[in-house]
């Protein structure tokens, strides 16, 4: 076990800035609780669980494994605390009060990007409670118990996971596509780590180059893993409604006209976004609960 303190630049919500990072409330790799967070992960140095507490100013980091002490020393980016937000100044009403109440989410920057990019693949093109069921049963059936405390399960290494029978995959719910698609990026792991250092359009134009990882899963693993503060998810089926209805009052189903309404915001799109879903703003439902417009990277 390791310990460090981390004295925090600015005030930090851990639970709300580690939303994407935990994916649903029954993610066996990250739990949340009324004093922290717990969290599996892998890396090159080795497995690690990291306990965080926040204290005022400061968040207790607490690790076990053979990546204890990497883990510390990520922990500052992990959080938020090198998202920069000085150029953030909003002007409209509504985004300048979200800030002034929810400044303490901030852009996380895990650079887990090949367990960021698997999770956001098994999201594509289906409702949340079937992705976050394939999750955890992926997790469960082919993944271990993560080191010290925490009871959590590490993230599926890559290499078991590229050599999963596509059939095996199918019983948990995950079609021919998806299934393709999250071994690809696993036989891809090692490559893909190397993204987290690149700028954010380079690393977004390298993950787009995977056959079956478009604009959405780029932009969703830039804002977890890369912690790019511009990064938006286009191919949504709620999300341009939701910003629309958010800036405006009015909710438009267009992923053109979402991009229009976030421009004068440009280079902090994706924490306006962040900020909007902080506030649980969403948009008047017209239609059916799962809309069959979704088009995650078709």
């Amino acid at each position: 076990m390791l310990q460090r303190t981390v004295e925090l630049p600015f005030p930090i919500d851990l639970h709300r800035t580690f939303h994407g990072i935990r994916r649903g409330q029954h993610d066996p790799t990250c739990r949340f609780d009324d004093s922290g967070v717990w969290r599996a992960s892998r890396s090159p140095a080795g497995p690690v669980t990291l306990r965080l507490v926040s204290h005022g100013d400061q968040v207790e980091a607490t690790a076990w494994g053979d990546g204890a002490d990497a883990a510390l020393d990520a922990v500052p980016s992990l959080i938020g605390c090198h998202d920069d937000s000085d150029d953030f100044d909003p002007q409209h009403p509504l985004v300048a009060r979200l800030w002034r109440d929810f400044s303490a989410v901030r852009i996380p920057r895990s650079g887990a990007v090949t367990e960021t990019l698997v999770n956001v693949v098994l999201e594509q093109r289906v409702t949340t409670f079937e992705a976050r069921r394939a999750q955890s049963q992926l997790v469960t059936r082919w993944s271990e118990p993560a080191p010290g405390l925490g009871d959590l399960l590490l993230p599926i290494d890559p290499e078991v996971l590229a050599g999963i029978a596509y059939y095996d995959l199918h019983v948990i719910g995950v079609e021919r596509s998806r299934a393709d698609t999250v071994r690809r990026v696993a036989a891809s792991a090692r490559r893909l780590e190397a993204l987290a250092v690149l700028p954010p359009a380079e690393a977004h134009e390298r993950l787009t180059s995977i056959v079956g990882v478009g604009p959405w899963s780029a932009a969703e693993v830039a804002l977890t893993a890369l912690g790019d503060a511009d990064a938006v998810p286009v191919g949504d089926v709620h999300l341009p409604s939701i910003v629309t209805f958010a800036l405006t009052g009015e909710a438009v189903d267009s992923d053109d006209a979402m991009l229009e309404v976030l421009e004068p915001f440009a280079g902090h799109r994706g924490r306006v976004i962040r900020l909007i879903g902080a506030a649980g703003i969403t948009a008047p439902r017209h239609g059916p609960r799962y809309a069959p417009r979704d088009i995650r990277d078709q």
